[in-house]
């Protein structure tokens, strides 16, 4: 079965369609355009994980580097990536369906530029980001989403989320992109920065 290749707004079915999918990874890769101030860029893949209203419960359910793992093992993210130098994922996301609580209905997936103001960057600088979803029982790809060169002064992105809907896991490609970094996110997930 061949990737399926999403646009911005489109949503699919995860679980229905792949029966038997439970645990996968969402690798995000991005490449960066260097520029005068010389600096590296250190893109951040950030999770959220919320109830229906989009609103996180508690601070443990934003995972990022100073929080790599959820309490109930559904989702883990595998390290900091600082350079985004490569091919592939620069950084992954794991998610075990049948982890998740009760009460999180959506994990939306977010990539932050750490330090934007003080080092003066913003995702206008930043091309061929994706995300995939790739089945980690047999490593294959299931989709992915390409956020193509939409952004200007934005210092975080929303780039997906996964949410429930009649038990099942679908995918809903966002590629949103905010101003304000980190503290603006974390806000709009309604955690107090």
């Amino acid at each position: 079965m061949s990737s399926i290749n999403l646009s911005k707004g489109q949503r699919i079915d995860l679980t229905k369609t792949n029966p038997g999918l439970t645990r996968v990874i969402v690798g995000l890769g991005w490449d960066t355009n260097r520029y005068d101030g010389g600096q590296d860029f250190d893109l951040d893949a950030c999770a959220f994980l919320t109830d229906g209203n989009g609103k996180a419960t508690q601070d443990l359910d934003f995972i990022f580097y100073n929080n790599l793992a959820h309490p109930s093992g559904a989702v883990e993210h595998t390290g900091d990536n600082r350079t985004g130098e490569g091919d592939g994922d620069d950084e992954q996301i794991r998610i075990d369906f049948s982890k998740v609580p009760a009460n999180i209905e959506r994990i939306a997936i977010t990539v932050t530029i750490h330090d934007a103001d003080r080092r003066n960057q913003n995702f206008g600088q930043v091309s061929n980001a994706f995300a995939r979803i790739v089945n980690e029982d047999t490593n294959q790809e299931i989709l992915r989403f390409d956020l193509g060169e939409d952004f200007s002064v934005e210092t975080a992105v929303v780039i997906c989320e996964l949410y429930k809907h009649n038990g099942d896991w679908k995918f809903n490609a966002v590629g949103s992109g905010f101003s304000g970094g980190l503290a603006a996110l974390c806000r709009n997930f309604g955690l107090q920065v």
